[in-house]
């Protein structure tokens, strides 16, 4: 982690982190990106679904393995990369066979470690194996939730969840928001935590930083007019004036729960996130 020296007010608690001194390579395979249009949180009828999207950097778009389906097939870790997409190192894994994939890379593993996707591997970071085979108390990431379909939970960095146990055909998770839930024991994970866990401690600094993320401003609900709002109008400053906190389209937020009563899932919770 990089900390400034306050010449300017953004620099004194900005803090960025020391890509140099991991990444290994600054030019990814061009045969494993694609170019993504950028839509700026508009739907494919042109209308913004996801407010406060747009602008920033252009970025190619890595074609992560999520599934590392090559079984019983060593890999080598060649090259470690930063990814613009996401907020974890990805690493160019050279398979036995001479194929080349990108993988999340978990902590603690570097350059030249061998890595593998079998039933019985060994538990090393970056291992991948099905959950009914990992031991209590082992950390994971790319999580399935079904069989085959890739891996869905804790993908992001230092984002891990541990394994609490078996009970029948399930093994029991506890996720990273605390959250303890069944996964199909036949399910692939991969063991260990994704790496760049510093991430989570970094101070943007300033405005124009989160404007390159693609993250455009967002106006409060007290500065608007009554037209646009609930919590807008009134002279100077004046308290919300509605019962319970709203959207701008009047959706209660505050304490309301948001999760179907009837989601298919819902029997697999075994405990709520707090």
């Amino acid at each position: 982690m990089k900390k400034y020296k306050p010449t300017t007010p953004s620099r004194r608690h900005m803090t960025t982190i020391e890509h140099r001194e991991i990444v290994t390579t600054t030019e990814p395979l061009k045969n494993l990106t694609v170019a993504l249009k950028q839509q700026a949180g508009r739907n494919s009828f042109g209308r913004i679904t996801v407010r406060h999207r747009g602008g920033g950097n252009k970025r190619l778009y890595r074609l992560v393995d999520f599934k590392q389906d090559k079984f019983n097939i060593k890999g080598t870790i060649k090259e470690i990369e930063y990814d613009p997409n996401r907020n974890t190192y990805i690493g160019r894994v050279l398979y036995r066979d001479g194929e080349y994939r990108y993988i999340l890379l978990p902590e603690n593993i570097k350059v030249g470690d061998q890595i593998i996707t079998t039933e019985l591997a060994a538990i090393t970071p970056g291992n991948r194996l099905p959950l009914k085979n990992i031991p209590v108390g082992t950390k994971v990431f790319n999580i399935e939730l079904l069989p085959g379909a890739g891996g869905k939970i804790a993908r992001s960095a230092g984002s891990a969840a541990e394994v609490m146990g078996l009970e029948d055909k399930y093994c029991i998770l506890k996720m990273p928001s605390g959250e303890m839930r069944k996964v199909l024991a036949d399910c692939y994970a991969t063991i260990g935590a994704p790496s760049n866990s510093e991430y989570r401690t970094i101070n943007i600094g300033k405005a124009g930083r989160t404007r390159w993320l693609s993250i455009r401003p967002t106006v409060r609900g007290t500065a608007m007019n009554p037209c646009d709002h609930p919590y807008g109008g009134g002279e100077g400053r004046q308290p919300r004036g509605t019962k319970r906190p709203k959207t701008a389209w009047g959706k209660v937020t505050g304490g309301h729960k948001t999760r179907n009563k009837k989601k298919w899932s819902n029997t697999l919770i075994i405990k709520r996130r707090k």
